[in-house]
């Protein structure tokens, strides 16, 4: 029977790594996922990691990239893993499309209903007829047609879309480092996004870690509960940090 066994060897197909897409957010490169993106590997995963001009297109417009990552992926189960507005697109993805092999999503510090700090842009409309040259130009660099589209009315973006069907976990952070979180935002914030606005119907777990919008996604607590998730289905509500360093060091 030793051939048999060494016929099946021979024959049999390598099992194929199940593939990440990783989101970055707003005014964003795919270089702010690197260490996400590096972690993952070291466990396994396939990983894409692709910017997109997040600046420079509306929501709309910017939900292709999307499709575009998944197509790297191939036929094998597909995960995703986003930043801030990274969520919004791949929920807008998702309303309508399916990779192949539907995986779990990872969403970090999304603004699932928007962020008071887009509603406050509007205050900045008498710099903007003082100066406007100046203002158009700064307010375009910094955030783009797709901000304004990030609200907490009615009618934007995140607020239009559905309830989410598909194994989701949230992690939200609850320190701010930007000034702008403690003076717009209404509650507990990561100086960006609410607490209160990460979460979403249908998700199937949600976490808040002491972690800050603009840095969360090299924070270590995060990196954890990003595999912890991927891996099972839902976070490990009593990490700590001696034990997340040990999860990434040991695949």
């Amino acid at each position: 029977m030793r051939w048999l066994a060494t016929l099946f060897f021979l024959t049999a197909t390598p099992a194929t790594a199940d593939c990440v897409v990783l989101l970055h957010g707003l005014s964003r490169s795919e270089s702010s996922m690197w260490m996400i993106e590096e972690v993952l590997e070291f466990h396994g995963y396939t990983v894409v990691n692709k910017g997109y001009p997040s600046t420079q297109a509306p929501i709309a417009d910017l939900v292709g990239h999307v499709g575009s990552a998944v197509e790297q992926c191939g036929p094998v189960q597909t995960h995703f893993v986003t930043h801030s507005m990274g969520g919004i697109l791949v929920r807008a993805w998702l309303r309508d499309n399916r990779p192949a092999l539907m995986g779990r999503v990872v969403m970090l510090a999304p603004p699932n209903h928007g962020t008071e700090i887009v509603d406050n842009l509007s205050e900045m409309e008498l710099l903007t007829d003082l100066l406007p040259d100046l203002m158009s130009d700064i307010l375009l660099f910094l955030h783009g047609p797709a901000a304004s589209e990030l609200g907490t009315d009615s009618a934007s973006i995140p607020n239009s879309l559905p309830p989410v069907d598909y194994e989701l976990g949230v992690i939200a952070g609850n320190r701010a480092l930007s000034p702008l979180g403690p003076i717009m935002i209404e509650g507990v914030n990561d100086g960006t996004v609410s607490v209160e606005s990460t979460r979403v119907e249908g998700m199937a777990d949600h976490i808040v870690l002491p972690a800050t919008h603009t840095l969360m996604m090299m924070n270590p607590l995060v990196i954890a509960e990003v595999l912890e998730f991927l891996q099972h289905g839902v976070f490990d509500h009593g990490i700590t940090l001696p034990n997340a360093l040990r999860k990434l060091a040991n695949p």
